[in-house]
């Protein structure tokens, strides 16, 4: 499976590329009614790191566990090292389209777990993908946008 989102903002790349670097930013876009905890990250994510945190859709706690890879000045991926996905791969793309204007590009490439119950949840999580990124885009725009 591949979903694929893009939006602009107006801010700089290096402002864009810093706060996606930030592991305490993925709380912060992530919209109600799912809460992150982060449990195990550094402030400033790179090549190598991982990040264990916990999805909370209302009672259901969703463990995952993502390492960093592919880290550049104008992306980087995340992976699935454990989690609700069979596989998870997290490519987020910043464009320069000028000084005040970047594109950013979210690929996601991900299989169902064979697991039944996270099946299910993978299912559910991967429906809800236009919703989760439209809100992304949104909440992004309002912490960066001046």
């Amino acid at each position: 499976m591949q979903y694929q989102h893009t939006f602009t903002i107006q801010a700089p790349l290096a402002a864009v590329a810093s706060f996606h670097a930030q592991s305490r930013s993925m709380g912060a876009i992530t919209p109600p009614p799912v809460v992150v905890r982060v449990h195990r990250a550094p402030d400033d994510l790179g090549e190598g790191d991982e990040m264990a945190f916990t999805l909370w859709l209302v009672f259901l706690p969703i463990h995952w566990v993502a390492q960093i890879q592919e880290v550049t000045p104008t992306g980087f991926t995340d992976v699935q090292m454990s989690g609700p996905f069979g596989s998870w791969k997290h490519k987020h793309t910043f464009v320069k389209h000028n000084d005040m204007l970047t594109e950013v590009l979210d690929v996601v490439e991900a299989t169902l777990s064979p697991n039944p119950v996270k099946w299910v949840i993978g299912a559910s999580m991967w429906l809800s993908m236009p919703v989760l990124f439209a809100y992304r885009a949104w909440k992004t725009r309002r912490l960066l946008q001046r």
